[in-house]
């Protein structure tokens, strides 16, 4: 038996490259628009375009081709600005999908490689085991003990054995391995495969939206609704008055664009599709982008042991032989008979071809022990995979001379449960389990039994095993692991320890680490016996659960859900598939993780390391606190433009339309590129991390929310009015009166961007936040401002007029008072609460 691949050499590499030209890669493709058409047909139905191409439309009409080109360039310019943020957001999520691609195992020039599994090529020897999905479509050429769910492409929950000496010895894209492991060629990739030829229904699957974004939508649809409305009123007064329909219906477009927060939805997908890149830059890869918008919410961190709170670097650290009652260090060469039995025997307890870090570590130490190699003389006869509550696995081995070795290995009240030990043997094991337990050990017992014949028993339980002694590892906590543990504790999130080890072990390691409540702990067979009610006091008070199964990973992780805590989950294994899937963040590990794991989760960390979720859960607050600033200066900024337009009509003001459609859709285009642009590359504020996570129903859309953009916007309306109602009394022109308004309304946007950058810190502080696009945006808008004043062709055209210094200084003077109360607010808050907790 050969331990990489079973003598198996694989395609070699200009057999790859033949088979790829030949017959593609393997990728699941299917007739779709380009994503051009799909932009440009999604801006054709929004609302802003359609009513800037019937105004540039009457413009034409009635005369005004001067107008009506502006519109039509604002129509491209709009529209332009849109498709770069749709194709930022486009390039952005499919490096997500790039980066989420599945791996597989293939033997190429008889080496077992992994690789992404869309560059599967027909021929090549696929290696699928136990947790991993199914690549491609392929012919077993060699299995043990495999068992394959079906139930993608059957509907049928059951798993199927199969072989290479049955019927059924194939195995199909889209399909997870229930049990063991078997190499197959490759007989058909991407669309040939039986996935592919009825995938065609893929192409109708939606994804669904988001909470908040739900939430945005029905706040847009609601103010194109009481737009529509609006638009209605003032297009009857104008026309009331005039009795001129075209010129009646361009000034009530003129407030219908006005009401459009068409920025809101741009808004949020560009900062949830740019939040989610910039995770990927920091290794952790976002599969959906309503994970983005949950994780600043998370509020417990369940974490698993192995390989997220230690290296997974197993080595084989003592070995405890029965017969002798004796505890001894697992040297680099073993030379005890004894020891180099129990080694042996828990290395054929193991996988061929060993995956697990404590495997490998079994066959390093049975590779480096002075007995000789007899791996290549035995073949695998039967398997008992890893199952039971504790688990257990056997493995029975023969070779050309019909001697047999069967070997089992597990948690050891598994083994104990099943062997013939006396009473002051079981005391001594209890006490050989509690030693290296006490010191971080992971401790595994091994076992031997004697078979003839092939009527197997029905499960591993039923075989009379022979006690033999226990095998202890050391797998010493990641170095960083107590400062993420901090950091959480910091940020108000819990963190609980779901783990397969036993209690001592990992009390011991927890304790290691500085991790809190390490005294308590709770086994999964002790879980399950609890009601749910006592569950839900239980998940509260204890944060160590050891000995640990599907059934009761799910319990703990509903129970914290039904006391409305946003849950984060980490898992590797085939077993934490239910549990990531139910956690509202499912985190899978990138390196260590099975593709089952990576499937039901919803967050990956490519490189295993669990400080990437402090990262993550920063980000996704930022990301909040960021898309919240942003909606709330779209609030507050709208607001004046809708009263600065309306209020002189309805009051039947001297000048009652003082904005046109070309000032609008001016000021709609200084406010887009502010909100998207200025607020997502905000940094994170100082504190961000030492809050409680905000509770996930915590909505933008509600007046406490609100509020402070209601306010902020009817203060910038007053005035925006004020000056209106100055420039009359001081016998202004229709021209003048439009330019002082304007240049306050400039003025007032300006320092809006700049005084809610943060709403608890001062301006003074926020103005040192490194954010370049800042005085860049900031910068175009003034040079634009002072070129429409002074500029004569742009000041003609805008209905214009040059103001004075003492004018100027005044608008700007007014826009700036207008914003500038709020910082007094500000630091009234910081009084109150100076720690901002």
């Amino acid at each position: 038996m050969a331990v990489n691949n079973f003598n198996i050499l694989g395609l070699s590499s200009n057999e790859v490259t033949a088979a790829r030209l030949a017959y593609g890669t393997n990728s699941l493709t299917f007739k779709k628009e380009s994503r051009l058409i799909d932009a440009v047909k999604g801006l054709a139905k929004e609302p802003m375009v359609i009513i800037l191409l019937v105004t540039s439309c009457i413009y034409f009409i009635i005369g005004k081709p001067g107008d009506g080109i502006f519109l039509a360039g604002a129509i491209v310019l709009v529209a332009g600005i849109s498709l770069f943020q749709d194709s930022r957001s486009r390039n952005a999520l499919e490096k997500l999908k790039d980066l989420s691609q599945p791996k597989c195992k293939v033997i190429r020039n008889g080496v077992v490689v992994e690789i992404k599994s869309n560059e599967l090529v027909i021929g090549d020897s696929l290696v699928v085991e136990e947790g991993t999905a199914i690549p491609a479509d392929g012919r077993i050429v060699h299995s043990n003990d495999f068992s394959v769910n079906e139930s993608t492409l059957t509907g049928e929950s059951l798993a199927v054995y199969k072989d290479c000496t049955l019927a059924d010895n194939l195995i199909y894209q889209g399909t997870t391995v229930a049990s063991g492991l078997a190499i197959a060629t490759v007989t058909a990739i991407g669309n040939q495969t039986r996935l592919g030829k009825i995938g065609k229904s893929l192409e109708s699957i939606e994804v669904e939206k988001t909470p908040l974004e739900l939430q945005i939508n029905r706040f847009v649809q609601k103010m194109v609704i009481a737009g529509l409305f609006v638009f209605l009123g003032v297009w009857a007064i104008n026309y009331f008055r005039s009795a001129n329909v075209l010129d009646s219906l361009v000034k009530a477009l003129t407030l219908a664009m006005s009401i459009l927060p068409e920025e809101i939805p741009v808004a949020f997908t560009t900062f949830m599709a740019l939040g989610a890149w910039r995770m990927i830059k920091m290794g952790i890869v976002v599969k959906q982008m309503k994970t983005v918008e949950t994780l600043g919410s998370a509020s417990v961190i369940c974490t698993d042991k192995t390989g997220t709170l230690t290296e997974n670097k197993m080595s084989l650290a003592k070995l405890f032989i029965l017969r002798e009652n004796r505890i001894a260090a697992a040297t680099s060469r073993l030379s005890n008979i004894a020891e180099q039995e129990l080694v042996r025997l828990a290395m054929w307890a193991s996988e061929p071809i060993p995956f697990d870090p404590m495997e490998i570590a079994l066959h390093d130490a049975y590779s480096k022990s002075a007995i000789a190699d007899e791996r290549p003389d035995y073949n695998m006869i039967y398997e008992y995979p890893l199952s039971g509550k504790p688990p257990m696995m056997t493995h029975l081995f023969e070779n050309k001379s019909g001697q047999r070795i069967i070997a089992a290995k597990g948690a050891p009240e598994a083994l104990i449960g099943i062997s013939n030990l006396t009473g002051q043997q079981k005391k001594q094991v209890a006490s050989a389990i509690e030693i290296m337990a006490a010191e971080g050990y992971r401790v595994l017992a091994v076992g031997e039994a004697n078979f003839a014949g092939t009527d197997y028993p029905a499960t591993q339980q039923k075989f009379q095993l022979v006690f033999k002694g226990l095998v202890a590892f050391y797998d010493p906590p990641k170095k960083n692991i107590s400062a993420v543990l901090q950091a959480f504790y910091q940020a108000g999130i819990q963190v609980k320890i779901i783990t397969g080890d036993n209690a001592e072990t990992t009390a011991a390691i927890a304790r290691l680490i500085g991790f809190h409540g390490f005294n308590k702990c709770m086994s999964g067979e002790e879980l399950m016996l609890l009601s749910d009610t006592e569950l839900n006091d239980k998940v509260t008070t204890v944060n160590i659960f050891t000995r640990m199964f599907p059934d009761a990973k799910l319990r703990i992780i509903n129970a914290l859900k039904a006391k409305h805590d946003i849950v984060a989950m980490t898992g590797d294994g085939v077993n934490d598939g239910p549990a990531l899937k139910a956690a509202h963040i499912g985190i899978a590990m990138g390196k260590k993780g099975t593709e089952i794991a990576k499937q039901a989760a919803s967050l990956i960390l490519l490189e295993d390391d669990l400080s990437k979720m402090v990262t993550a859960v920063a980000m996704g607050r930022r990301i909040y606190a960021n898309l919240k600033r942003a909606i709330q200066y779209i609030i507050s900024i709208h607001i004046p433009i809708i009263l600065t337009v309306f209020t002189p009509l309805a009051l039947g003001w001297i000048y009652p339309n003082i904005f046109s459609p070309v000032h609008v859709i001016f000021l709609e285009l200084i406010m887009g590129p502010t909100c998207s642009i200025i607020y997502e590359n905000e940094p994170m504020e100082t504190d961000t991390m030492l809050q409680k996570p905000r509770p996930f129903s915590t909505t933008f859309f509600n007046w406490k929310e609100l509020a402070t953009s209601v306010v902020q916007g009817f203060i910038i309306t007053a005035g925006t009015l004020a000056t209106y109602r100055y420039a009359i009394y001081e016998g202004a022109n229709e021209q003048y009166t439009r330019t002082m308004v304007f240049t306050c309304l400039i003025a007032a946007n300006i320092l809006l961007t700049l005084v809610n950058r943060s709403f608890y810190y001062s301006l003074f502080t926020t103005i040192r936040y490194k954010n370049k696009l800042v005085w860049l945006i900031i910068g175009i808008t003034i040079l634009m401002l002072a070129l429409l004043i002074y500029l004569k062709p742009l000041t003609n055209f805008f209905g214009f007029e040059k103001l004075n210094a003492a004018d100027l200084i005044l608008s700007v003077g007014i826009g700036c008072l207008c914003v500038l109360w709020f910082e007094l607010f500000k630091w009234q808050k910081r009084r109150n609460n100076p720690a901002h907790i």
